[in-house]
């Protein structure tokens, strides 16, 4: 316990502070009206020991140990000459305001990142390979290349490999950011850390498990994030010049009254207890106000950075669409097929499906008709091509386009995937009767959202795994100009080293496992809390709790209204601090109203920052409009 006093830790700090601040109030409340226990013994004693102690030894082994003069050493100086002469309560003031300040910082410290853990996690332990037509389960760290692997339907794929045998589809949104599982056959290639949705398959091992691609992620993710140092609180960025400026102004006020208790109270004026709650306070309070709002920010630091960011990257899959397949619409090819009649056979036959565009499609029709579909019979999956069953006596098919020969079919399925849409071919009795096309829609508020980014000056960007059609779709409708799209994870944190490169200091914005890397490599991440994955939510910086686009604008607002508050404490802070000093060479002030004074500035910095709570989000009405 004694340790983690000295070291300053939360939760003794917190008890020491409490302890302080009471009897500092008993050593005040004895000045006015006498109590005679206090004669003898000052409470304030307490208050400099409990909360002084700890800040005299960090700034003594700072020194010597790291050769490091911090904003402590001017506390610690001003603390032992308030008690030489005999000043309890200056020198437990003091103690007492840059503890409260420490407690702050704590509070809004950043928290330990899981990105990285969950990751981890998502990596399969066991696989099972298969030799001589016999399965055996292996760790995955023994998986060689050339291995025949068996993947069964719902497992994550453990390593990087080729498809040997069988017809899936692959759920690939965890690496690419593709909405739409990806159908796979023999020959076709699967990543580590997708899932098979489909059917069971054998592939051949082309990586270790060392060296595939979820590996890859784990790794980088794991450097980005040493390599984002925290920044360091401004008082001990200033704490060299401020030590000289003190002790140079305690020294000249000393020689020129030849009065040391002026020299004291000039130490104890100069003290940078504004200067330490100018930025704990202020991020507080901001970080109050975006809770309040549905966004959490993890620290000060990442406040501050989020402050900074000239531009945002944006994921496109469950981050500006809704990451989920819905139909857009419903091509008749037959005279006679009506829309509803199309869509009603297909629900039959896909209503207990259990691919995703199967199930979009049952969602459709029970959000646009009604009620259950039409019962079928014999309902088959065919991997690879598509679904077939029975409705009314009728063979009903809903799948490939591709499978038919029909030049009318055709023509609507190019326009489709022109569109960015997945096409869906529906038969009766084998001949083609229409076309539901599914794709992944804008989500309402994003248009709104990139728009009122625009305006504060943000440049945003859309980098995205999904293909370039749908990309460029999804960019045109939200009003996003810059489009990079086919990106692994690694290419997205390539990407934004690139603009980092070039001078931009760059949020990305995303919500998928994908985007963990480049969310803990960007300058600042942002993740979609409603809809997005723990991982991408452990790995950012600031979380949309309820993945709401249109607090996005109000989180950048608040990060530079925060900014600029610090700046204004900091300055109030200095004009406070160098009247004071003249003041006491003037013997205007003696220690105790020193301390009072100096006390002035604080709380200013807490009131001032306390502000922030009050501010409301100015973007919400535009947005909802």
């Amino acid at each position: 316990m004694i340790a983690k006093w000295l070291r300053n830790d939360a939760r003794p700090t917190l008890i020491c502070v409490v302890l302080s601040g009471i009897t500092l109030g008993l050593s005040l409340f004895s000045r006015f009206h006498p109590i005679p226990a206090f004669s003898v013994f000052d409470p304030a004693w307490i208050a400099a020991v409990l909360c002084g102690v700890p800040i005299v030894f960090g700034a003594a082994e700072a020194l010597v140990t790291e050769q490091d003069i911090t904003a402590d050493l001017l506390v610690s100086l001003a603390l032992i000459a308030s008690l030489i002469t005999r000043e309890w309560f200056a020198a437990g003031e003091v103690a007492f305001i840059m503890q409260i300040g420490s407690l702050l910082e704590d509070f809004t410290s950043e928290r330990a990142r899981q990105g990285v853990a969950a990751l981890i996690d998502l990596t399969p332990k066991t696989a099972r390979r298969v030799n001589g037509g016999k399965a055996t389960t292996i760790p995955v760290e023994a998986i060689q290349v050339d291995d025949i692997l068996a993947i069964r339907a719902g497992e994550t794929i453990p390593v990087d490999g080729v498809v040997v045998s069988g017809k899936t589809a692959v759920n690939q949104a965890a690496m690419t950011g593709e909405s739409i599982p990806v159908e796979k056959s023999a020959g076709d290639g699967v990543l580590s850390g997708t899932i098979n949705q489909g059917s069971p398959i054998h592939i051949r091992a082309k990586k270790a498990s060392a060296d595939s691609t979820l590996q890859r992620m784990i790794d980088l993710a794991r450097e980005a994030d040493a390599n984002k140092a925290p920044i360091v609180g401004l008082a001990d960025k200033w704490a060299t010049w401020m030590v000289v400026v003190a002790l140079c102004c305690a020294v000249v006020v000393g020689l020129l009254t030849r009065q040391f208790i002026r020299a004291v109270t000039v130490l104890v004026v100069f003290c940078p207890c504004a200067f330490v709650l100018a930025t704990p306070t202020a991020v507080a309070a901001a970080i109050g106000n975006l809770t309040r709002c549905g966004v959490l920010v993890k620290s000060g630091d990442a406040l501050e950075r989020i402050a900074g960011v000239d531009t945002i990257a944006f994921d496109k899959t469950g981050t500006l669409t809704e990451g989920a397949p819905s139909v857009v619409h419903i091509t008749a090819l037959k005279s006679g097929a009506s829309e509803n009649d199309i869509l009603a056979a297909a629900a039959a036959i896909e209503q207990d499906s259990e691919h995703p565009l199967g199930q979009a499609i049952a969602a459709h029709y029970r959000a646009e008709v009604g009620g259950a579909p039409p019962e079928s019979t014999n309902v088959e999956v065919l991997p690879g091509q598509g679904i077939r069953g029975k409705v009314d006596g009728h063979v009903i098919f809903a799948g490939k386009a591709a499978l038919f020969e029909s030049d009318i079919l055709n023509a609507a399925m190019e326009r489709a995937e022109s569109e960015g849409a997945t096409p869906i071919a529906v038969s009766v009795d084998h001949e083609p009767v229409g076309l539901i096309a599914l794709a992944d829609p804008v989500r309402a508020d994003a248009k709104a959202a990139v728009s009122a980014l625009k305006s504060l000056g943000l440049r945003p960007v859309m980098l995205t795994g999904d293909r370039q059609a749908v990309a460029e779709r999804i960019a045109s409708a939200v009003g996003i100009d810059e489009v990079k799209s086919e990106l692994m994870p690694e290419d997205k944190m390539t990407a934004l080293k690139n603009l980092e490169t070039r001078g931009h200091r760059v949020a990305m914005t995303g919500d998928g496992i994908n985007d963990a890397l480049a969310l803990s490599s960007a300058h600042a991440g942002i993740a979609m809390g409603g809809i997005g994955s723990d991982i991408a939510v452990e790995s950012a910086d600031a979380v949309l709790v309820e993945g709401d686009l249109k607090r996005l604008p109000h989180l950048f607002d608040m990060g530079r209204r925060a900014m600029k508050k610090i700046k204004l404490n900091i300055i109030v802070a200095m004009i406070l601090n160098f009247t004071a000093i003249v003041l006491s060479g003037l013997g205007l002030l003696v220690p105790i109203t020193g301390a009072l004074w100096h006390n002035c500035g604080s709380v200013f910095v807490v009131i001032n920052a306390a502000l922030l709570l009050r501010v409301k989000d100015r973007f919400q009405n535009k947005s909802t409009s």
